[in-house]
């Protein structure tokens, strides 16, 4: 029996054989402009999927606008003691209380940011190829959604009460937006807070310092006119206003400046985002 080596295949044997197949495929790389839309709104059903199991958020947040509608709305439409330009003083209010119902939601969130923090949910988001601005306006957007639930709730109230509002569906779709819009700058405003002072104490602190001061330095409960120069000057630079402002002018149809309350919202909702995401990973640490 021959101890030699056996001879190697032939070539074209090997050219035949099978290759080998990979157990794991890499996918394809997607482009950035179909990549972030769809984390943001992956974000944003993970933050609404939270709203699905629990909805007495919902319900506990409507007695508030309900109590000023139905008790500071009712006692200052029958004073008339503040101008409203012949507008029923109960109609002036409503777009006021939509606004602020809203800013309610959303100046608290950078809470749920905290709270992601310390479970250690955040650490697992950032090392994710999501981008952090993706994270971030996904968050903002689902403040959004909540809040023109909430608005539907506070509309609904208002016009059992006999507010005169539009029901034209664009007008009512341009609401939506302006709500969301100012949502999402209030939401990545509180994110923005979360991400210099990283506790929920302080955070909740500042957000209860800032809300009233917001609330009243805008046009929601009066017109600018009424107010002294310095508070004018303060409404002039208050997000809040402009959302008042086209609230107003789609629900009511009165003269206001949309294009300008659109445009202020729009700006706003952007610089909230870069900032709250250049922080973000400072919570993470």
């Amino acid at each position: 029996m021959s101890d030699a080596p056996a001879a190697p295949p032939p070539a074209s044997a090997e050219a035949d054989r099978p290759a080998p197949r990979l157990l794991f495929v890499t996918p394809p790389v997607r482009p950035w402009w179909r990549l972030v839309p769809a984390r943001v709104g992956a974000m944003c059903v993970v933050e609404l999927q939270k709203l699905r199991h629990d909805r007495t958020e919902l319900y506990t947040r409507a007695v508030q606008p309900a109590l000023w509608l139905l008790i500071f709305g009712e006692t200052f439409n029958r004073i008339r003691a503040i101008p409203t330009g012949g507008i029923p003083y109960l109609d002036y209010l409503a777009p006021g209380i939509i606004a602020q119902s809203a800013m309610f939601i959303a100046i608290f969130y950078g809470i749920m940011i905290i709270w992601e923090r310390d479970s250690g949910v955040l650490t697992k988001l950032l090392v994710t190829p999501t981008p952090r601005a993706a994270l971030v306006t996904g968050k903002a957007f689902a403040a959004g959604v909540k809040s023109v639930i909430q608005a539907v709730v506070v509309i609904v109230i208002a016009a059992l009460l006999g507010v005169g509002m539009t029901w034209n569906p664009l007008r009512l779709l341009g609401v939506a937006a302006v709500v969301v819009l100012g949502s999402a700058f209030f939401s990545c405003l509180s994110m923005t807070i979360a991400g210099i002072v990283l506790t929920r104490d302080r955070l909740m602190g500042i957000g209860q310092a800032i809300t009233m001061p917001l609330f009243f330095g805008s046009n929601a409960l009066y017109p600018v006119a009424v107010m002294p120069g310095w508070l004018q000057a303060i409404s002039k630079v208050n997000p809040l206003s402009y959302q008042v402002d086209a609230l107003r002018g789609l629900l009511l149809g009165i003269h206001t400046h949309l294009a300008l309350d659109f445009g202020v919202l729009a700006l706003a909702a952007a610089l909230g985002i870069t900032s709250a995401s250049a922080l973000l990973g400072r919570l993470a640490r």
